[in-house]
C-alpha cells in the first residue's frame, strides 16, 4: 500500500541551560503519553505522539529518526555513498547511509523524524534552523522517485521559534519544501515577562543566552514569516493552573496587571500566555491543558488529534454566530456582562478539538448588548501589535461575521469495523453573566446546552445534515435512513438543518436556545480532498 502521508518533523520546545537529559532523550519528549482513568477503550492510555502515530491505522508512520546523526564536532563521511550528495555525508548533520537503505528503501513518505537540534553546537536559534533546513534537504533527497510535496512539522514552544528561523532561510523556498505547521504552545509574540532583571540574566550561562533571547517580545530577526499563516495551526493552552513553575504564572498575572491592569485574570498555558500562542491570519485551536508536563500540551492525547486532523483533515468546517438573543439573567441592579462560547468535540474521540469555558478564560465578549452585536477587539489587528499592546486578544471573535471556530475533521477517522459513513460533532453551546459591579454574582450560568451536528453523505451532491438533542439516532446501528425518516417524522430530538439562502454553497443554519438564550449559528463544510 502506498503511504500518502507526508514526512513528519516534530521539534522539542526549550531544554533549559542544562541539556545533558534532553540530550538523553531519544524521543524528545514526544514519546510521553497520558493515562485518563475515567475514560475507557482507545481513550485510555494515550501513549505519546510518537508511538500513537507509529500505531496509527489511518495514517501510519514509519520511524525515521537514526537516519540521521547529529553531532557537536564536525565528522567525515563514507567512502560509499548510495547515491547521496557528498555535503550531506559528513559535517554535524549526516546521513547513516545503512540505516537510510533500510529505513528508506520505500522512500520517505510516511516517515518520522525528530530533529535534534540540542545535540549541535552552538546554542543559537539560528544555528537550529539550518540544521532544520539540512533535515529538510536530507528527507528530499530519501523521496526515492516519490513527488516530494513538502514536510509536516509539530513543533512545541521554543521548538515553533526554531521552525521560523528556518522559514526565515528559506524564504520564498518555503512553500514549496513545507506543507503545513502545527506549534503547541509557541510563543510566537514572546514571554510577557521576559525581561528579567540583569543579575538574573548574568546569571546564566553564555550557550543559552541567544535561546533566552528569543522569548524577547520586541526580537524581530525571526519573527517574519515568509509562508502562507493559513498552512500554520496553532494550539493554544488554557491551563494555567497545573503548568508547575508557580513563577511561569505569576509572572504572566503581573504582565496582565502591567498590560490590562487587572490582576483578575491569567490567559496562560501557564508559560506562554494565550495572545502571544497565536499568529495573525493563522487557524487556532484552544485546549485546556497546560505548557509542559503531564497530560500537558506535548503529551495530551488533544494535541495528537488536532494535529492529525490538520494534517489528514477531509473536511474543513467552519461556524460562525449569526443571530442571538439573550432573555434572562441581567442584573438589575449592578452592570451585567455576557459571555458566549462553544466546545467541539468529534464522535469516538472523548477528546475537545476546540475548548472554551470559564475555568480556560477564553470566552468571547464582554457583551453589553442582548444580542452579541457589542463590537469586540478585531483579532488580527490586535495581534499585529507588540505583545504589550494587545492586551488580552483572545476575547475577540476568531475572525470575520463572528467566527466561533474553524477546523478541520476526519470523515475516515472511524474505530475499526464501524460501518457508519457519517461524522458527528458535538458542541457545548454557553452562555453566562457577570456583575462587573460587585453587587451581583460574578459566575451565574444563564444557558447551557450539548447539541450534536451530523453529516451524513447522499448518493448526489453534498452531505445532509443534522442536528440532534440527544444521542438516540447516533449509536451504533442506527442507519442515516432512520435518521432521515425522525427528521420527517418531526421527531422532537432530530431535525434537517436547512441550506442558508445567502448564496454560500456547503453552509447550513440552525437553532440553538432555550430559556434564557436562543441563537442562530451557521455551519460550513468545505471537502478539502476536492478542493
Amino acid at each position: 500500500m502506498v503511504n500518502s502521508s507526508r514526512p513528519l518533523i516534530l521539534i522539542r520546545g526549550f531544554g533549559g541551560p542544562d541539556v545533558q537529559d534532553e540530550q538523553r532523550d531519544a524521543y524528545q519528549g514526544f514519546n510521553n503519553g497520558t493515562v485518563y482513568p475515567k475514560r475507557r477503550g482507545e481513550n485510555y492510555i494515550y501513549e505519546g505522539f510518537v508511538l500513537r502515530a507509529l500505531k496509527s491505522g489511518q495514517h501510519p508512520y514509519r520511524d525515521a529518526t537514526n537516519v540521521v546523526g547529529y553531532y557537536a564536532e564536525e565528522q567525515s563521511g563514507p567512502t560509499e555513498h548510495d547515491g547521496w550528495p557528498e555535503h550531506l555525508l559528513s559535517g554535524t548533520m549526516i546521513v547513516d547511509v545503512p540505516m537510510a537503505e533500510e529505513v528508506l528503501r520505500q522512500g520517505a513518505a510516511g516517515t518520522l523524524w525528530i530533529y535534534r537540534y540540542y545535540d549541535l553546537l552552538p546554542r543559537t536559534i539560528h544555528r537550529y534552523g539550518e540544521g532544520l533546513v539540512r533535515l529538510i534537504e536530507i528527507i528530499r533527497h530519501g523521496m526515492r522517485g516519490e513527488e516530494f510535496t513538502g514536510v509536516d512539522i509539530v513543533a512545541h514552544s521554543m521548538g515553533g521559534l526554531v521552525a521560523r528561523a528556518a522559514l526565515s532561510q528559506l524564504g520564498d523556498k518555503s512553500e514549496e519544501l513545507i506543507h503545513r505547521i502545527v506549534t503547541l504552545g509557541t510563543p510566537h509574540r514572546g514571554i510577557a515577562f521576559q525581561y528579567m532583571p540583569d543579575q538574573l540574566v548574568k546569571s546564566l550561562p553564555g550557550s543559552v543566552a541567544d535561546e533566552i533571547a528569543a522569548f524577547d517580545p520586541d526580537r524581530t530577526d525571526i519573527r517574519a514569516i515568509p509562508f502562507p499563516t493559513r498552512r500554520i495551526l496553532t494550539v493554544v493552552g488554557t491551563d494555567h493552573r497545573s503548568y508547575s513553575s508557580k513563577f511561569a504564572s505569576l509572572g504572566n498575572r503581573v504582565a496582565t496587571l502591567i498590560d490590562d491592569g487587572t490582576l483578575s485574570y491569567n490567559r496562560s498555558d501557564g508559560l506562554v500566555k494565550q495572545a502571544s500562542a497565536q499568529i495573525p491570519g493563522a487557524p487556532r485551536a484552544f485546549v485546556h491543558k497546560c505548557h509542559g508536563g503531564r497530560d500537558s500540551l506535548v503529551t495530551s492525547r488533544e494535541a495528537y488529534e488536532i494535529a492529525m486532523r490538520f494534517l489528514h483533515g477531509t473536511h474543513f468546517v467552519r461556524l460562525r454566530l449569526d443571530k442571538a438573543e439573550v432573555t434572562r439573567g441581567r442584573d438589575l441592579f449592578g452592570r451585567s456582562e455576557f459571555y458566549f462560547g462553544v466546545s467541539v468535540k468529534p464522535r469516538f474521540i472523548d477528546f475537545d478539538l476546540f475548548h472554551q469555558s470559564s475555568d480556560a478564560e477564553n470566552y468571547y465578549g464582554p457583551f453589553r448588548k442582548d444580542d452579541f452585536t457589542d463590537e469586540l477587539p478585531d483579532l488580527a489587528e490586535e495581534l499585529s501589535k507588540p505583545l504589550s499592546a494587545s492586551g488580552d486578544a483572545t476575547t475577540g471573535w476568531a475572525g470575520e461575521n463572528r467566527l466561533i471556530w474553524e477546523g478541520w475533521v476526519n470523515a475516515s477517522a472511524k474505530p475499526e469495523g464501524m460501518v457508519d459513513k457519517t461524522v458527528v460533532l458535538r458542541l457545548d453551546v454557553h452562555v453566562c453573566e457577570r456583575d462587573t459591579l460587585g453587587i451581583g454574582f460574578s459566575d451565574n450560568l444563564v444557558f447551557r446546552k450539548q447539541y450534536y451536528v451530523q453529516a451524513v453523505p447522499e448518493a448526489a451532491g453534498g452531505p445532509r445534515l443534522y442536528l440532534h438533542t440527544g444521542e438516540r439516532f447516533l449509536a451504533p446501528g442506527a442507519t442515516a435512513e432512520e435518521v432521515r425518516a425522525a427528521a420527517e417524522g418531526e421527531d422532537p430530538e432530530v431535525q434537517r438543518m436547512e441550506p442558508t439562502d445567502e448564496g454560500q454553497p456547503g453552509t447550513w443554519t440552525f437553532k440553538v436556545g432555550g430559556t434564557g438564550f436562543t441563537a442562530d449559528l451557521l455551519l460550513s463544510v468545505t471537502d478539502e480532498r476536492t478542493s
